[in-house]
């Protein structure tokens, strides 16, 4: 597999933003969302076996993997790696950017699946069949830049019952759109969903690629 980076850091993201994590990033995406803070993953990497990122991962010592990108899911080897981590105990959480299936990935990871809105510029390649196979213990992402981004993913949520099939996470385009801005927007509509703030960014710096 190519892979881009592997690192230890605190989860910025999620329902899990705070726990110490280990991060697996693959090289590639298919997409190129207006606000990519991740560009470098684009062709950057090493090939490394299976074995070889396993080691990684147990000398970390940390039960808490993510996988991500890029996009993961482009290297067919991912699936069997997802697969070795959770038969060995660890905790995986596989970020996708919600324009390949997931219906392969061993339903024991917990899928972060984004949904692309009209700022990203890619909101027209999301494959809308992933919403069949999310779970309870998933977790859709909305990347908002504007008022109108909000507007949509709200009518999104509502459209396919966002709220009883999965959780739901707003996240603000860092340096774009303004923490307190969607905050305001979310109380006011009381809308069910958690707000999803870069955390690494703001303990590390928006610059800084690994711990």
């Amino acid at each position: 597999m190519k892979v881009n980076e592997i690192f230890t850091s605190i989860q910025g993201e999620s329902s899990y933003a705070g726990l110490p994590c280990m991060f697996i990033r693959m090289t590639g995406c298919n997409l190129r969302c207006s606000y990519c803070d991740t560009t470098y993953a684009y062709y950057e990497g090493i090939e490394l076996s299976e074995d070889e990122i396993m080691n990684e991962v147990r000398r970390a010592g940390i039960s808490l993997v993510e996988i991500t990108g890029g996009e993961p899911l482009l290297q067919r080897e991912v699936y069997h790696l997802i697969k070795r981590l959770l038969d060995e105990g660890y905790k995986v959480l596989v970020e996708t950017n919600g324009s390949m299936s997931i219906k392969e990935i061993d339903r024991r990871a917990v899928i972060i699946l984004d949904i692309k809105t009209p700022g990203s510029g890619m909101c027209e390649e999301m494959d809308l069949s992933n919403l069949d196979y999310i779970k309870l213990d998933d977790e859709i992402k909305f990347v908002l830049t504007n008022r109108d981004d909000y507007e949509w993913a709200r009518e999104f949520i509502s459209r396919y019952s966002l709220g009883e099939r999965c959780r739901v996470l707003f996240s603000p385009a860092f340096g774009i759109l303004y923490p307190e801005t969607l905050s305001k927007w979310v109380i006011e509509d009381r809308l069910d969903v958690r707000l999803n703030l870069q955390l690494h960014k703001y303990i590390f710096g928006s610059d800084k690629r690994a711990v």
